[in-house]
């Protein structure tokens, strides 16, 4: 059996980057980014099918994305590009190679009501620009009629880069009072926890043993999060006590208000129920997905021991 040709687009960002690493015993990792020759450029088309033509890959993994969600709403064309036609274009080309294609979509694609976890099969609803694309993109590749891995997450984290949990770190040794929005609900969810999932459904996709029928079965969109829900004051509370157990001098935040989401008015408009059903992820590929506590806790330990080594 030929070694599978696995092509990574976005792979500096924060679940490409842990793709990397979870892709590599699966076959040859091809990474590429929007600097790369060939280009994975998603805002690039012709480029972008110019490098899929040339690498044949046996699946395709694209984690690269327009996430800048505020800045969609002034940006609809090159949001749209990114998160709908270029996903579209991607999906074409595995089904003309007999690829599979692995893709990351949101819980924007929902209109946020309720406090009932959502489903891979309740109706959609995007509050934003962003959320459409997204939606658009997810709507390409099913009707591409490709074999897909399409991986619905949220409130996604990393140890690199950007991210809620580092800035409120920052915001807590800098100011005593904080306040956050206590009324939209989700589950912190870790790339690395992402990642690991990835690898492991496409692991199962990619048997040789497998036969085409069941492949086809496995083929579909579903919703990987981490178990468990809090809202964004209770996730920023979490992360400040476990870091002012470790060094209670560094944070002086002693009060953190709960606010109402219309605090923070923002360009877009964000879902208030962010919950996702992870029941068929689970049962289909035999995983378990962990408290949402476990991820934040391994990186909120991985900080600390940095801290250690910074002055006060």
């Amino acid at each position: 059996m030929a070694t599978p040709r696995l092509l990574l687009l976005g792979k500096n960002g924060q679940v490409g980057f842990e793709l990397q690493r979870s892709l590599a015993p699966l076959g040859e990792v091809i990474a590429l980014d929007r600097h790369s020759q060939p280009t994975g450029d998603l805002s690039d088309l012709e480029g972008l099918a110019s490098a899929i033509r040339e690498i044949q890959p046996t699946a395709i993994i694209n984690a690269a994305a327009y996430t800048a969600v505020d800045k969609a709403e002034a940006e609809p064309e090159l949001a749209r590009r990114v998160n709908a036609e270029a996903p579209g274009l991607l999906a074409l080309l595995a089904k003309a190679t007999n690829a599979w294609l692995v893709h990351y979509s949101t819980d924007y694609v929902f209109d946020g009501q309720g406090s009932k976890p959502w489903n891979e099969s309740d109706l959609t609803g995007p509050l934003n620009v962003y959320g459409h694309t997204k939606l658009e993109g997810e709507q390409a590749i099913a009707a591409s009629g490709c074999r897909y891995l399409n991986f619905r997450t949220s409130w996604v984290y990393a140890q690199q880069g950007h991210n809620f949990p580092k800035t409120m770190l920052r915001l807590a040794q800098e100011r005593e009072t904080l306040s956050l929005v206590a009324d939209q609900w989700g589950a912190p969810t870790g790339a690395e926890l992402i990642a690991d999932v990835t690898a492991q459904a496409l692991h199962q996709v990619l048997q040789p043993a497998v036969h085409d029928g069941q492949k086809c079965h496995l083929s579909g969109t579903y919703h990987l999060a981490a178990a468990g829900e809090v809202t964004w004051h209770g996730y920023a509370s979490h992360v400040i006590e476990r870091t002012r157990k470790a060094f209670p001098e560094r944070i002086k935040t002693t009060a953190i208000q709960p606010v109402p989401t219309a605090a923070f008015p923002t360009p877009a408009r964000r879902p208030g129920n962010s919950r996702l059903d992870t029941a068929k992820l689970q049962q289909t590929f035999q995983l378990h997905l962990p408290p949402w506590q476990v991820g934040v806790d391994r990186v909120a330990d991985q900080w600390l021991a940095q801290m250690k080594s910074i002055p006060a």
